[in-house]
């Protein structure tokens, strides 16, 4: 929920704005920052009318990752997908001058509704807990099977090599985290372990899937999506800035990866965000099955091939 606010924003500066360009939200406002996992910092912004919206901002400073940031996509893709079946928020208004706020920022909608921090669903019975999963699988193929030329986002990202492209991306991060210096022993943290190992594997083109092109969301999981407060649908899927062009089994393996990591003790689990004891959840579908509700029609190779590997 939100609180009070870790990085403060000039009120007196938004609301000039708000005045300017966004009239329907009066003023004065109130702002409170929502909490900590966000890669943007965002806030819930109050009207004098008590009408919520949310304020999406890009970090100041220098970035370790300049794509983990870009509001300015995340704002494009939002307004594009408005016009589509896809459930997102309705877009307000974008400003990409610095002086107003530091670094650019939008203003979106704020949905009431429920978000699970615990992909397991806890509370819910058998029956909704997999229906909001098939829910969430499906509404993620029928956002791969959009035209991204058709919906206004044409040139959004480069149509292939999306595999190799994260693998590069992947290297770099792991180069710039391990030359961050530890407060207390004032040494590199160093390598990430294992991690040559791992790209070594992902760099095999055995294990590599064909290669495919559709807009992804780049970070789909069910702590992204918000369910409707009585009913087992989605009304917004959340945090698109890392959405571009990619390989719609990426999104996939993304969303399933809390059943994928093994020897972890319950409280190691739930520090990093991951369920324990998903094979004893009465509804939880397995990975195969929503890999088999995930994945687009015409896509039975990769289905089995899927299959195969998650057997």
């Amino acid at each position: 929920m939100a609180g009070p606010l870790r990085q403060p924003i000039d009120i007196a500066s938004l609301t000039n704005y708000l005045t300017s360009h966004v009239p329907q939200i009066q003023t004065p406002i109130t702002l409170a920052q929502f909490g900590f996992g966000q890669s943007n910092p965002t806030y819930l912004l109050t009207s004098s009318t008590n009408a919520k919206y949310v304020l999406r901002k890009k970090p100041p400073g220098k970035l370790v990752s300049a794509s983990a940031h870009k509001v300015e996509r995340e704002y494009r893709i939002l307004k594009a997908l408005e016009a589509t079946s896809i459930p997102v928020p309705r877009t307000y208004s974008l400003c990409t001058d610095g002086s107003v706020l530091g670094t650019p920022f939008y203003i979106m909608e704020f949905l009431d509704g429920r978000i699970f921090e615990d992909a397991t669903l806890p509370g819910l019975s058998a029956k909704e807990r997999k229906v909001m999963w098939r829910e969430a699988m499906t509404t993620l193929a029928r956002f791969h099977r959009l035209d991204p030329q058709a919906v206004g986002l044409e040139g959004y990202g480069r149509a292939g090599g999306f595999y190799e492209r994260q693998l590069e991306t992947w290297r770099g991060l792991a180069r710039a985290q391990g030359v961050v210096v530890d407060v207390e022993s004032g040494e590199a943290v160093g390598d990430v372990p294992g991690i040559e190992r791992m790209i070594a594997f992902f760099s095999d083109e055995r294990y590599q899937p064909a290669d495919r092109a559709s807009l992804i969301h780049g970070d789909f999981k069910i702590d992204n999506l918000v369910f409707h407060k009585t009913e087992p649908r989605i009304i917004g899927i959340l945090d698109w800035e890392m959405s571009t062009i990619g390989h719609p089994i990426a999104d996939i393996a993304n969303v399933v990866h809390p059943w994928t990591v093994n020897g972890l003790s319950p409280r190691a689990a739930r520090e990093i965000g991951l369920p324990s004891g998903t094979a004893h959840i009465d509804g939880l579908p397995s990975v195969a099955q929503c890999v088999a509700w995930g994945l687009r029609p015409g896509m039975q190779r990769a289905r089995r091939r899927a299959q195969r590997l998650v057997s």
